[in-house]
């Protein structure tokens, strides 16, 4: 599956723009983690599965995960992504549990990057540029703030990965800054 075709497949189901964007961002996250990790050669793959982690979430969120599956082999898509990003609902709407290193990275910062966005959005400069660790640690710890983004999956994810949070966090921000402003 090329990135094009990956694109039209999301925006067939997809038209807010604050759907298109996290899977843009989740996307490109995924490539950074996937050089990072050394994977580079399946960036495109790992970027691929990024985009199209939500496919089912603007229309059928109550079967988040699951619809997604259904739509994917409808229009054709290999196993390998319908299994990779199903398998960041685990534990919530599915039990399709993160195997591969590059669907743990996904189970891990899907969440992540939405909490970090709601972090930069509270800046004065609204950059990731100069965002430090301690600040995304400090609303971390803040339940309140930014709560559909769930922090037991985040740490999940970064124990699947073996990784401390505040490793899993920087890298994030790391990754955030190769493409945000």
């Amino acid at each position: 599956m090329t990135r094009e075709e990956a694109w039209n497949l999301l925006t067939e189901y997809n038209k807010e723009e604050f759907h298109l964007q996290h899977a843009q961002t989740v996307e490109q996250t995924m490539r950074y983690f996937a050089e990072k990790l050394g994977y580079g050669e399946e960036k495109d793959f790992w970027g691929i599965v990024g985009l199209l982690h939500d496919l089912d979430f603007e229309q059928f969120p109550e079967q988040h995960c699951i619809k997604s599956q259904e739509l994917m082999r409808e229009h054709g898509v290999d196993e390998k992504i319908i299994h990779a990003t199903a398998s960041h609902g685990y534990g919530i709407t599915v039990d399709i549990k993160p195997e591969h290193e590059m669907e743990k990275v996904l189970y891990a910062v899907d969440e992540l990057t939405g909490l970090i966005g709601a972090v930069v959005l509270m800046r004065p400069s609204k950059s990731v540029q100069d965002l430090e660790l301690k600040s995304v640690k400090k609303k971390f710890k803040s339940k309140g703030f930014a709560a559909g983004c769930d922090r037991e999956v985040i740490q999940r994810g970064a124990d699947m990965l073996g990784m401390t949070l505040d490793d899993l966090i920087q890298q994030t921000i790391d990754a955030l800054r190769t493409f945000q402003e």
